[in-house]
């Protein structure tokens, strides 16, 4: 199992579970670092390996209207100060090939959103960067099809991969997390991450944008760990009711203590017994 240098945190082998968390979008610039701080914190008093995400760009929201983040430049400066003052690893999202070299003199990993999976030219192009690169398995795909995406990345010389499950489409406008998927996905060799928040999804369930069941997050997260997967990826924010992107699915702040407490708890006791 390959081990992946993300900025300061090491995730895969046997190493502990590592947390991407942040609000969906970056909304303002107060919020995200607010949300920065009280994660740092919050992994300094659990011991936690913590990335922080945040879009500056969601360019796959439902409506046109839908609020998609500050743009490129805004966003990575953002980003840029995020990563000097909590001194944390930052990732954010990828969806255009003139996105990658700005992107990848902030960015400690370049995201491949789920959609965008087979995207030859933009994944060998990702790969090109030589930054460690997070692919999203596609709603639509099975997870022996990311081997294909795999390719593309490795065909570039660059093998600092991570695989990203996020539910897979279930019917219209819902989407289900088969926990063998996981398994499957590591037998690849690379990290595997849950992005468990993404998993509880309504895609369009709401009419001009996305619903979500964060009731389920902490359920599907535990089964996630208790597979043996890698990291966790997690929407938060400080007021999900109110967020701009994500809402439905993302978690409150002051919930993630105790839920990380138990799958610290869970993967410590699968990985003293691979």
């Amino acid at each position: 199992m390959s081990i992946v240098d993300i900025g300061s945190v090491r995730c895969g082998g046997n190493l502990p579970l590592v947390l991407f968390a942040g609000p969906c979008a970056i909304e303002s610039e107060g919020l995200c670092l607010r949300i920065a701080e009280r994660l740092k914190n919050l992994s300094e008093e659990l011991g936690l390996p913590l990335v922080f995400k945040a879009s500056f760009d969601k360019a796959n929201r439902t409506s046109v209207t839908s609020f998609r983040g500050p743009g490129l430049d805004e966003g990575l400066r953002i980003l840029q100060r995020i990563k000097q003052e909590f001194d944390l690893p930052v990732i954010s999202d990828i969806h255009e090939i003139s996105q990658i070299k700005p992107a990848s003199e902030v960015l400690d990993i370049l995201q491949i959103p789920a959609f965008l999976s087979r995207q030859t030219d933009l994944l060998v192009a990702v790969g090109e960067s030589g930054k460690p690169v997070n692919l999203k398995k596609g709603q639509f795909s099975a997870p022996w099809d990311i081997q294909h995406g795999i390719g593309k990345i490795v065909s570039t010389g660059n093998e600092q991969i991570l695989l990203t499950e996020r539910g897979v489409s279930f019917g219209y406008n819902n989407l289900v997390t088969d926990m063998r998927s996981l398994v499957i996905m590591r037998e690849t060799g690379y990290p595997v991450v849950f992005d468990a928040t993404h998993s509880v999804q309504l895609p369009g369930g709401a009419g001009g944008s996305s619903g979500g069941q964060r009731e389920f997050v902490g359920a599907l997260s535990r089964a996630a760990v208790a597979t043996g997967i890698d990291a966790l990826f997690w929407e938060v924010h400080e007021d999900p009711d109110n967020a701009l992107c994500d809402g439905p699915n993302s978690l409150p702040l002051q919930d993630l203590k105790p839920m990380l407490q138990q799958m610290m708890a869970i993967d410590s006791l699968v990985k003293t017994q691979r």
